[in-house]
């Protein structure tokens, strides 16, 4: 090899060692860490009425936030996310009826953990798309003015704004519940298989924050999820994506159907809302070949949108760039 090809192979390697920096960096070129995602269980979840003990359910809240945060103190662990004057949106998916929504059973043990470690009750409201939703899932609505609410967007008085906010390919109406009365907001989804999607859990979400989510459905729902999820009054306010696993619907998606509904017992915490659908999507695959059942991707129906969430920056959707954490509590 003659002396002249040595600076080649040395711009060569430099240039292989900018590449790989690339990869690990989002669309802005901010170097994206490795992200973590916990996933907390209870040997005795269950009482024997069939539904989740809240005081268990506190636990589940209390360690998950510990570990996703690094607070063991609970006052610390909320208050590294939220200030103690924010208007805290916990954003629940109802559609699948009592069957298959989030469970009261977990959002109102998140609202009332919360209110006791630094937030306040007049501050913090539970809510979806719809009034009827909510009631159907099992919750008891109210919007008065102290204690923690519950509520839809269809509330008198609330609604959705007047102003289409266009952002890439979507162009929708948002929720006044997250553009003008949220100031953080936390997505306590449902962990399950979708038709079209392959998995809805915590960014898709977002789509009951919407006027048209219906217009997003094609392609997989990709790159629609990614970019409801990216526009201003989402990514501004989102804090922590929380999935429910409770109940997990691994196949026939988005409804119930109970030949396909595992018990799986678990909460899933992330800071980072790529992250926390990729975990949920692994344990939707683990259920489905325990059942022997083809892969998503072997049905067409992978969820593609969590690579084009990567892509733009919004978190980690490989599992090998996830350190996935899990323990049970008593």
């Amino acid at each position: 090899m003659s002396r002249n090809s040595e600076p080649s192979i040395r711009a060569i390697s430099a240039l292989r060692a900018s590449v790989d920096r690339f990869l690990e960096m989002g669309h802005h070129g901010i170097a994206m860490a490795a992200a973590r995602v916990v996933i907390v269980k209870a040997g005795n979840l269950w009482t024997s009425a069939g539904a989740a003990d809240p005081a268990v359910v506190t636990k589940m809240f209390a360690r998950g936030f510990a570990l996703v945060t690094g607070e063991n103190d609970e006052p610390g662990a909320v208050s590294s996310l939220f200030r103690p004057d924010d208007r805290l949106g916990i954003k629940v998916n109802t559609i699948g009826g009592k069957a298959l929504s989030t469970r009261p059973d977990i959002a109102l043990p998140l609202a009332s953990w919360l209110s006791r470690n630094g937030l306040q009750d007049k501050n913090l409201f539970i809510w979806d798309r719809t009034t009827r939703e909510l009631r159907d899932a099992g919750y008891t609505t109210s919007a008065e003015r102290s204690g923690i609410k519950v509520f839809g967007t269809d509330t008198e008085g609330i609604g959705y704004e007047s102003g289409l906010i266009s952002h890439l390919n979507i162009g929708s109406l948002f929720s006044k519940i997250q553009t003008e009365f949220a100031t953080a907001s936390i997505s306590l989804a449902i962990l399950k298989d979708h038709g079209l999607a392959g998995v809805t859990a915590g960014m898709k979400n977002y789509f009951g924050a919407i006027h048209n989510p219906n217009k997003y459905h094609d392609f997989h729902c990709n790159p629609f999820v990614a970019e409801v999820f990216d526009a201003h009054p989402v990514k501004s306010k989102h804090k922590i994506s929380i999935i429910d696993a409770l109940v997990v619907q691994y196949h026939k998606g988005p409804s119930y159907h109970a030949r396909w509904a595992a018990k799986y017992g678990g909460l899933i915490f992330s800071l980072d809302p790529v992250a926390a659908d990729s975990v949920g999507w692994s344990i939707i695959e683990r259920l489905r070949a325990d059942s022997g059942l083809p892969t998503l991707k072997e049905e067409g129906r992978e969820p593609a949108y969590l690579a084009t969430a990567e892509k733009m920056g919004l978190g980690r959707a490989g599992l090998g760039s996830i350190e996935t954490v899990e323990e049970t509590v008593g």
